[in-house]
């Protein structure tokens, strides 16, 4: 999921945002919203605006609006993987959860928009006979968010099981096949503001006893990451052949704190708000972990959490 950064000048500050998107708009708006409320790591400044279209096409209706009126916007899903600096995002906010249409279409597909969340998904998956989705379940997020960064665990990867990705590109609706993505390690190609909006999985009919035990067996393995604390999950990319949890292990930084925010002491990879962090806290705490990995294992650590907004 993407935003848009625009000129600020031609926007008169000391207007009403929310008012400015007009009374055709469906879903719901608040002014100044705390995005601490609305991300997992519970940090970050407010929204100017915070919009919640009611469905795909409240969304493209905004959108419009939004250009019209050159104002910047950022999309954002279950708030996962995401740190909103403390100045917050001055624009609008867009949360795409109640795009959240989730369907068996004909054959061996499910359908999927971006506000679904993962569990969600992988269970109806199950229900349905389907396999292939079970690593999904104990990813936190939504559809749109795994999409976008080719989530996976346990082997599997988001982008492999997708047949078709519709997005938003300058508000129009594209449909693309899995052999026009590009995409890789936790990575997919957009153009700068395309948004994902829903995705069509390919599925395998499959036994479900066995789905059941996978289902079973990955959520004991993810159960060696309840941290305790807010987290955005791994923030840091795996090298190539290594974990990234060993490198910052190896120097020397578990359980190492900056403020409010701290090297998880159960899970390196994880940083965590122990109470009362800002997100200059964990940006510090970010950056010295690059410094030391690389000082004592020769490796630059690229994160996998995206940074927003002001300071």
């Amino acid at each position: 999921m993407q935003g848009r950064l625009a000129p600020r000048e031609p926007r008169d500050m000391d207007s009403d945002l929310c008012a400015l998107i007009g009374e055709n708009f469906r879903g719901d708006l608040r002014a100044n919203e705390p995005l601490a409320r609305h991300t997992s790591l519970k940090v970050g400044g407010a929204a100017e605006c915070f919009a919640v279209p009611a469905d795909l096409a409240d969304l493209q209706g905004l959108l419009t609006v939004l250009a019209e009126r050159n104002i910047p916007y950022l999309v954002i899903g279950g708030g996962f993987n995401l740190l909103v600096r403390d100045g917050g995002w001055r624009g609008v906010v867009v949360s795409l959860t109640k795009l959240n249409r989730l369907e068996r279409r004909d054959g061996n597909q499910i359908y999927a928009e971006a506000g679904v969340a993962n569990l969600a998904l992988a269970l109806f998956a199950e229900e349905e006979g389907f396999a292939g989705l079970e690593f999904l379940a104990w990813i936190p997020g939504s559809v749109g968010g795994a999409v976008a960064m080719n989530a996976g665990a346990h082997g599997g990867a988001t982008l492999e099981m997708v047949e078709t990705l519709v997005t938003l590109r300058d508000n129009e609706l594209l449909e693309l096949t899995q052999e026009e993505l590009v995409f890789g390690y936790r990575y997919l190609r957009l153009d700068p503001g395309e948004i994902v909006v829903a995705a069509t999985f390919r599925m395998m009919p499959g036994d479900a006893h066995a789905i059941a035990a996978r289902m079973a067996d990955y959520q004991a393995r993810r159960g060696g990451q309840k941290v305790g604390f807010p987290n955005a999950g791994s923030f840091f990319k795996n090298p190539p052949g290594r974990q990234a949890w060993q490198l910052i292990d190896e120097a020397g930084l578990r359980g190492h704190r900056i403020g409010g925010a701290q090297v998880s002491a159960v899970h390196s990879n994880f940083l965590v708000n122990c109470g009362g962090a800002a997100a200059r806290d964990f940006l510090e705490l970010a950056e010295l972990i690059r410094e030391r990995v690389k000082e004592v294992c020769g490796i630059e650590l690229e994160q996998e959490v995206r940074v927003v907004g002001e300071e």
